[in-house]
């Protein structure tokens, strides 16, 4: 049995790099160059994920959209947020194992932002990633898994799951402003499960046979027909949308569908798959509100 494509946090850190020649190509930009909302990505908590590092492409894609793009080293609070128009939270992490990455502090003040109206995209991959944002998840309702999500594809195991059909939910993010945007297909590259609390929607189902266990070594040893503690992942998603208060939040259980890396023996992954790129794009089209609300908001 095959076991497809596994990203592996730390063992792959050193090698795992942004592709430097990714160039967004976006035929009708959602907004004049510049003129666009404040997208801060955050680098305050030990993010594996960056604006000058792995998150480069996902900088550059939203540049070319129109939006003013930045990185932010300040701790959550409310001045902080007060010039922010969407907030990009990719894979923080914590100083000490186990240990949520934002303190009790950061998190009342994010969530206080959010219900006035704020937008906020929590992307928290596989482990140890989900530790360190789990609090912060939970703040808004969401329960992360904490593990790997793995499951069975093209005769063996695989951790890259593609999402289509019915497992794309019905939103506005996956609709996108025209039938051009319309979302058909997205990959995922190892991440978690996710809980989609009340008012949420479910925007990548994970499929039926899905299991979460505790290290990409579990998933090869399930790959060659080996037996490990797993649990089922079904009826839990890898991204879902909700409303908040008067704001939005999407939360990603996978980083890398929201960049373009290159990873030594697996090549390139992220926006040029599936989908992928448009899907990144409506994420930030719903949460800077030039979508309507769904979601029942």
């Amino acid at each position: 049995m095959l076991v497809t494509a596994l990203l592996l946090p730390f063992a792959a850190t050193a090698q795992q790099r942004a592709d430097a020649a990714y160039t967004p190509r976006i035929e009708h930009p959602a907004y004049a160059a510049g003129a666009g909302p404040v997208v801060t990505i955050d680098e305050a908590h030990d993010n594996f994920h960056t604006l000058a590092g792995k998150y480069a492409p996902f900088g550059a894609l939203l540049t070319a959209d129109g939006y003013r793009v930045r990185a932010s080293t300040a701790p959550f609070s409310a001045e902080a947020l007060s010039e922010v128009g969407v907030l990009v939270i990719a894979n923080a992490r914590s100083p000490t194992a186990g240990a949520s990455a934002f303190s009790a502090a950061e998190i009342a003040a994010l969530r206080d932002w959010v219900s006035a109206g704020g937008s906020l995209l929590l992307i928290s991959d596989h482990a140890p990633f989900g530790t360190a944002a789990s609090r912060l998840g939970e703040a808004f309702g969401v329960n992360m898994g904490l593990g790997y999500v793995a499951a069975r594809g093209g005769g063996g195991v695989t951790s890259q799951i593609l999402f289509r059909g019915r497992q794309l939910g019905e939103h506005p993010i996956l609709a996108g402003r025209d039938p051009a945007e319309r979302v058909r297909s997205v990959r995922s590259f190892t991440g978690q499960s996710l809980s989609v609390p009340p008012g949420a929607t479910a925007l990548l189902s994970l499929p039926p046979d899905a299991l979460e266990v505790a290290s990409s070594a579990d998933i090869r040893a399930l790959a060659q027909g080996g037996s490990v503690p797993a649990r089922s992942a079904a009826g839990r998603a890898q991204a879902i949308a909700l409303p908040f208060g008067k704001g939005r939040v999407v939360v990603s259980g996978e980083a890398a569908m929201f960049t373009e890396q290159i990873v030594p023996g697996i090549g390139r992954v992220g926006l040029l798959s599936e989908d992928d790129q448009q899907f990144a794009l409506n994420v930030l089209h719903w949460l800077s509100r030039i979508t309507r609300a769904g979601g029942g908001q």
